[in-house]
């Protein structure tokens, strides 16, 4: 165990706590020294997981160890910055952080200088587009499921400079990507049999997909920049887990160059795969994989983009960072079986 890496879990209650013990406990190189939960401490984890009966024996914890070599954040939106700023973590800890709180440029520094501890820069974690700068990070913004399953559709367009015209965007994801809390949206009677749209223009992760792909495409818009290009209407589904995200644009690239440019892109990231067969849900519920298919109809290109939210959305991506932060192989603890039927 004394080779292993050491990890610490705060807000282990969660969804996204619950994947990333689900992960590491069964992950070849960790060892998983506590799990944070202010509200079940001292409670067997598999009391809260249930599914874990039989896996672990630990047990809820309200204190927090430096005895550790990262630190997964699977806290709420806004929790991090206070988390950090009322408990200083030792510089030598990397960090991977799941809420939003340092996924934007401007964001991405934090500070204690009362305490005299070093400034933490965040370098955002999607490894499509930064895989480089991850494995050499000391701390990570881990994406947002819609921006993760939107940006894997696009990415290999943007780096090619080739979104010239308007993108229009149509999500739908899971009851879980609203979290464990209860409201009226992800009650049961509420959600099932039913669909609608919400926070239509206006989704927080327009600003992470917009600043993620500016640089490759801002010279190829006429104005305003990527984010203003970007129509995107989120849609709450009626099921627990995933993200389908259909997209279209003028494009004058054949179908053929499409497939091309996509399948080159990702050749050498061993989770996105390029389908030439029309794809759906279940190929990804329960894994760390994205799939992307294309369409040509006339001269519009049709993308679609599928991943599993609290997977390759949010606990399996931190994963999948941890193990390029730490020079393991990249799908480490990742080799996760789809639940198809």
């Amino acid at each position: 165990m004394s080779n292993k890496i050491k990890a610490g879990i705060i807000g282990g209650a969660g969804y996204t706590g619950g994947e990333m013990l689900r992960i590491l406990i069964n992950h070849p190189n960790v060892e998983i020294a506590f799990v944070n939960s202010t509200s079940n401490a001292e409670n067997l984890i598999s009391d809260v997981h249930t599914d874990l009966i039989g896996d672990t024996d630990l047990r809820f914890v309200n204190d927090i160890s430096q005895e550790i070599d990262v630190l997964f954040l699977c806290v709420g939106h806004g929790d991090a910055k206070k988390f950090l700023a009322a408990n200083p973590i030792n510089n030598n800890i990397k960090i991977i952080d799941l809420s939003q709180d340092f996924r934007l440029t401007a964001n991405a520094s934090f500070s204690t200088p009362d305490l005299g501890l070093q400034t933490k820069d965040f370098i955002y974690g999607l490894p499509e587009i930064n895989r480089d700068a991850i494995k050499s990070a000391k701390n990570i913004a881990n994406p947002g499921c819609f921006a993760t399953c939107i940006q894997l559709g696009l990415l290999p367009l943007a780096a090619k400079g080739l979104i010239n015209e308007q993108v229009h965007i149509n999500a739908t994801t899971g009851s879980t990507g609203a979290g464990q809390g209860l409201s009226t949206t992800s009650h049961f009677s509420w959600r099932n049999n039913n669909l609608s749209i919400y926070k239509a223009f206006e989704h927080q992760h327009l600003n992470e997909i917009g600043e993620s792909l500016l640089q490759a495409t801002k010279a190829s818009l006429s104005e305003g920049g990527l984010e203003e290009a970007l129509n995107f209407i989120p849609q709450r589904g009626a099921f627990t887990r995933g993200i389908l995200a259909s997209m279209y644009l003028e494009s004058d690239l054949t179908l053929e160059e499409a497939q091309t440019i996509y399948e080159e892109y990702y050749r050498s990231h061993p989770f996105t795969h390029v389908s030439r067969k029309n794809i759906d849900l279940k190929q990804v519920v329960n894994t760390n994989k994205a799939l992307v298919y294309l369409e040509k109809h006339g001269n519009k290109l049709f993308i679609i983009s599928i991943i599993d939210n609290l997977l390759k959305g949010a606990s399996g991506q931190a994963v999948q960072n941890m193990n390029l932060m730490f020079g393991l192989e990249e799908m480490a603890g990742l080799r996760l079986k789809a639940a198809y039927f």
